[in-house]
Formats: structure tokens, sequence, C-alpha cells
């Protein structure tokens, strides 16, 4: 089983956190940065067994020194392990009054992982517009992160991008999401915990961590009527392939 987002360079005790994933057989994590040294801290835990990275500044420092640094992040994706742009996106929600320097910050990247042939994982909130608009014009494999916007669902479904949900499927009042996922095309669906945030219902209220994705892909093959061992066989694969995984 593989988490494929999660913050590990943020969790307390991230090798505590690999242990706990594998022995509930969560054997990959794909860490993500969300700036330049968060990046270097995620290449530095490739160093664990099933760990990779990708490498990315995030929408909510568009506005601060840090977008201007997108350049420090070609030779980082360079490493071994790196094997994705991201997350990087728009989000309207917090950064409404940013929305140009978001869209810059965004495409700088975008056009990062087209020169390097790498995947771009996306966060998108409360921009959906904007958001289609640009992803219609890149070519790459494209991954939505935590996915929650299911009115992008038909035109990432048009354009083969991948969709992956968090904890947040599982809640209660997420009839929405849990319909989105049941809609996903079965090659396109991926599974992640965006820990330690977004911990799924079972574990709700506590810090998230990978070995918590268990959860989430119950959650998912109840919605798409599905058993659960073969839809977290059916994401590894998924995984493997958006992001040329070994």
């Amino acid at each position: 089983m593989i988490d494929t987002h999660a913050h590990l360079d943020v969790l307390e005790a991230p090798e505590s956190a690999l242990e706990r994933a594998r022995a509930a057989g969560v054997t990959r994590v794909i860490t993500i940065g969300t700036g330049i040294e968060s990046s270097r801290r995620a290449l530095d835990l490739t160093e664990h067994d099933g760990v990779h990275a990708a490498l990315g500044i995030d929408p909510h420092q568009a506005t601060t020194a840090e977008a201007a640094r997108v350049g420090e992040l070609r030779p980082l994706l360079d490493h071994p392990r790196a094997v994705a742009v991201g997350e990087a996106g728009l989000d309207y929600h917090y950064g409404g009054d940013a929305r140009a320097e978001q869209r810059s910050l965004f495409s700088a990247q975008l056009a990062l992982a087209s020169e390097l042939g790498l995947p771009i994982v996306v966060h998108t909130r409360s921009a959906n517009a904007d958001t289609e608009a640009m992803l219609r014009a890149h070519d790459g494999v494209v991954v939505m992160h935590c996915f929650s916007e299911p009115e992008l669902l038909a035109a990432g479904v048009e354009r083969g991008w991948y969709f992956s949900f968090a904890g947040n499927a599982t809640y209660p009042k997420a009839e929405t999401l849990r319909e989105a996922a049941a809609a996903v095309p079965a090659q396109r669906i991926l599974v992640e915990t965006d820990s330690p945030y977004l911990a799924p219902q079972p574990v709700r209220g506590r810090p998230n961590e990978p070995a918590h994705v268990v959860h989430t892909v119950a959650a998912l093959a109840g919605a798409r009527g599905e058993d659960a061992a073969a839809l977290a066989a059916r994401i590894d694969a998924n995984a493997a392939t958006a992001f040329r995984l070994p």
C-alpha cells in the first residue's frame, strides 16, 4: 500500500511514523516539499526505504520571498528519489487577494515539470476556473492532491489526470467526495493522508500519519463497491505509473 502525499518533514517523529506505516502494510510514502528548505528535508527523508519525494513551493507562499526561489528546485529535482514537482497550485480560499502571484508561481512550476518531464502535484481550492485553464495548457502528468473540487472531475477525467483522496473523504458529511471517488476511473484513483493533517474519521482529532491511509482506502472501497485489498493494489499500481516508481 502507498501513501501518495504526506508531509513527513513536519511530523514530530517521522522515523517512528514510518515504522508504524510498515507495520500497517504501507510500504511506500511520497513525502512533500512545500518550499525550498522543506524540499531539502523531504529529500533527507528519502534515505528511508520506500520513501520518495515531491518538491515544490505551495501557493500560500506566493507573496513571500520563497516564490522567487523556484529556480532552486531544479537541482533538487535531479535527486534520484525526487519523483514530482509540487505541491503547487492555486488556493483562493485563503489567498484570494494574491491571485496573480499564485498564478505566476504555479505557472513557473508547471513549466519546470514540463521541462523535466515530471508529474505536477496540484493543490487547488476555490480556484476551479483558473486551475482548469492552466492545466488544460499543460501536457504532463497531473495529480490532483487531496481532491475536494468535484466540479473539476469531468475535465480531469477527459484529460487523464490522477485524483488523490485524503482523510476528509471519510467524514460523515463528505458524501459528495465519496461520489466523486466512485466516479474516478480505476486507473486514475490514488489515496493519501496529507499527514499530519486531515486524519480519517476513525482517528479524527489525532495527528495524521501514513499508517492511517488504510482507513481512507476502506472508505473509498465502500464508496466504489470494491474489495479494499484489491483497491489498495490498484492504487499502488496507479501510483507506480503516475510517479514512475520502481
